[in-house]
């Protein structure tokens, strides 16, 4: 996981695309979602941690 400020690039778990994830830096600790992949549209898990002021994203693929 790596720390960011509102969005980051991310590499696409399916097809390896670097896209922008943009997170509220304000929120629960920690929060799980799915959302596509706006290159390939397959479906990620979305994994967020917020530990004081910094957030961590984490991409999964849906189907591991």
């Amino acid at each position: 996981m790596q720390p960011f400020a509102d969005g980051a690039l991310q590499s696409c778990p399916y097809c390896g695309e670097e896209v922008e994830v943009e997170v509220d830096a304000l929120g629960p600790s920690s929060e799980t979602y799915v959302e596509d992949c706006p290159v390939c549209c397959r479906p990620w898990t979305v994994s967020i941690t917020r530990e004081e002021q910094d957030v961590f994203i984490q991409l999964g693929r849906d189907d591991d």
